[in-house]
């Protein structure tokens, strides 16, 4: 039985990663996996084993690029689309069916792969006590490493249950090791308060963990790539207290959103001297490399926390590469995104913003754009906000080994290749374009960053707009990170951004830009309570011709969008339900 245990244990883990090994993430800091065979008492008597098992936890973390059967969670929002027609996002968020198999690995492999990880979280926090030391450690070396283990353990198992919340809302808090030959959850039923779940046990659990975490300085080592550091636990607090204060969250948790900007302002003022956004002379370089960078691979000081994978080649990015560079399409960013990016200049190019971050439509039709920017609905590209060209492709933009081409029947957009983009525009964010030098046999690192310090200045901006901080205050915040994608423009001088209404959508529109395709999109909205208008919503796309030398873009509806109320939350996965009788999500 207790073979059978560990096997599991080793096995789930190792299934949770497809592009890496603890050695890849962890380079010397691991000598090898431990075998598959070894049981529980094998490992739980032998010091290196047992670290080896716990670092395999770190392959829990998932990549977000392809996840949801070849797409990606922002193709189940007003960001993207997915051009392929088994594209998981497709087939079931799209149409509104989230029993569809192919949102099998969002909908119900979170479910088991959480529950997974927080079982050998808890494996390690009742075993690690009994195991004795390595025979070359020293007692304080010994010591100092199970503290850490512990913190790390509890880390994750909060960052695993957090990540439930989000997709199930609360749900049954196990801290103990179950069997996975028993009906695991049948003594687990009742569902906690919102308030229990997250800020009496997952904050307070980050909380406690945070000060036996490795600091910066042991973090910063290469050997160390990719483990969770103090820092990390402390951003994940902030991420977790601006939630809590939100209009979906606040009532329950009793976060106020001066508490969440102090979370903020507690993570700039412990560890604010040790991260600090990329920048470059060229901005869309900066801002590119912001993603495609770590501290260890590229001296980029402002991802905080990521999954540290292998270097990978043409087959991790086919399906997400333009047709005319031999790709499948996969993610097409939609006109709803474009049209959230402002002017080069730092200008807004449309009139008014809605409480979603988005320009206010009416149908198809262009939004009312702003008389004082430069932008022209004719050249919808031209003179935009250095992010755009770095997340997206659009007609004429140069790219691997070609300029795209979007017009019928053109390079990127051939009559009849059912993969070719819908909306008029593939994505460049996340691809690294050094795999398509050499006739597509280059490679190259392509980790998912989960935090980054971006993210700590939008929320202590948005937090402090929301409890009713001053206008110069809120904007300086931001103006760091407009700063970095070339937009230096005063936002302080801007006469469209006076009141607390007017910044709080700047804001969301701010976020959603900076962010996009970081599988921010998908929770922002739904803890705004926005998530019915912002997801309802059709794709805009565009249809680009060439008529007598000039190119004309027409707007249109590229995908009708289904969401309601229920969907704020995924079901608890039907098995589940039949075998445990918990209590399902309202409306499921």
């Amino acid at each position: 039985m207790k073979k059978q245990l560990l096997y599991t244990a080793f096995v789930l883990g190792l299934a949770a990663s497809t592009l890496s090994s603890c050695e890849d993430i962890f380079g010397g800091f691991l000598d090898k996996q431990p075998s598959n065979e070894l049981t529980e008492e094998q490992v739980f008597s032998d010091w290196n084993t047992m670290k080896q098992f716990h670092t395999d936890t770190y392959n829990f973390l998932r990549h977000g690029a392809l996840r949801v059967n070849n797409s990606w969670l922002d193709a189940a929002t007003d960001l993207a689309e997915t051009s392929f027609a088994y594209g998981g996002t497709r087939t079931s968020f799209n149409i509104g069916n989230y029993y569809a198999g192919g949102g099998r690995s969002e909908f119900i492999d979170t479910w088991e792969s959480r529950y997974r990880g927080i079982r050998k979280c808890n494996m390690l926090l009742e075993r690690i006590d009994g195991v004795p030391k390595a025979a070359d450690d020293s007692e304080e070396k010994y010591e100092k490493e199970k503290k850490n283990f512990k913190a790390e353990a509890r880390f994750f198992r909060a960052y695993f249950y957090w990540d439930m919340f989000l997709r199930y809302g609360p749900i049954p808090i196990v801290k103990e090791v179950l069997d996975p030959d028993g009906d695991l959850m049948s003594g687990y039923t009742t569902r906690p308060s919102l308030k229990e779940y997250v800020v009496d046990f997952i904050l307070a659990e980050l909380n406690e963990c945070e000060p036996d975490m490795i600091d910066y300085e042991e973090g910063s080592n290469s050997s160390n790539a990719g483990r969770v550091t103090q820092a990390v636990a402390s951003a994940l607090k902030s991420r977790i207290m601006l939630y809590m204060a939100s209009d979906r969250y606040a009532n329950e948790s009793e976060i106020t959103w001066e508490e969440a900007n102090q979370a903020a302002q507690d993570f700039i003022d412990r560890y604010g001297a040790n991260y600090q956004l990329f920048t470059n002379d060229n901005p869309k370089v900066a801002y590119t490399n912001a993603i495609l960078r770590t501290t260890y691979e590229g001296g980029n000081k402002e991802v905080i926390f990521f999954r540290n994978d292998v270097k990978v080649g043409w087959g991790a990015i086919l399906n997400d590469t333009p047709v005319g560079e031999g790709g499948n399409g996969g993610l097409c960013p939609s006109q709803n995104l474009v049209d959230m990016y402002d002017m080069a200049d730092g200008t807004s190019p449309f009139a008014a913003y809605d409480e979603t971050g988005a320009p206010i439509y009416e149908g198809v039709s262009t939004p009312a754009i702003n008389s004082g920017s430069n932008y022209n609905d004719a050249k919808p590209c031209e003179n935009r906000d250095p992010r755009l060209s770095a997340s997206i492709l659009y007609n004429g933009a140069a790219w691997g080994n070609g300029i795209i081409n979007v017009i019928k029947g053109q390079r990127d957009n051939p009559v009849g290749n059912a993969n070719a983009t819908p909306t008029g525009y593939y994505v460049r964010k996340y691809i690294p374009e050094g795999i398509l030098s050499a006739v597509h046999t280059g490679s190259s690192y392509r980790n998912w960053i989960i935090i980054r310090y971006a993210e700590i200045l939008l929320n202590k901006a948005e937090a402090l707009n929301e409890a009713g901080g001053s206008r110069e205050e809120v904007l300086n915040t931001i103006q760091p990170i407009r700063n970095r994608a070339g937009m230096t423009t005063l936002l302080t001088d801007r006469t469209d951004l006076q009141t607390k209404e007017q910044i709080r959508n700047f804001i969301r529109k701010e976020r959603t830009v900076e962010f996009a395709f970081e599988e921010h999109r998908a929770w922002d909205v739904r803890r705004w309570n926005v998530a019915e208008k912002a997801l309802s919503r059709p794709i805009y796309g565009v249809d680009v011709v060439e008529s007598n030398g000039t190119i004309h873009y027409t707007r249109k509806v590229a995908q009708k969008r289904v969401f309601s109320e229920k969907m704020y939350l995924y079901p608890i996965p039907e098995t589940e339900v039949w075998k445990t009788n918990i209590k399902n999500n309202p409306g499921w």
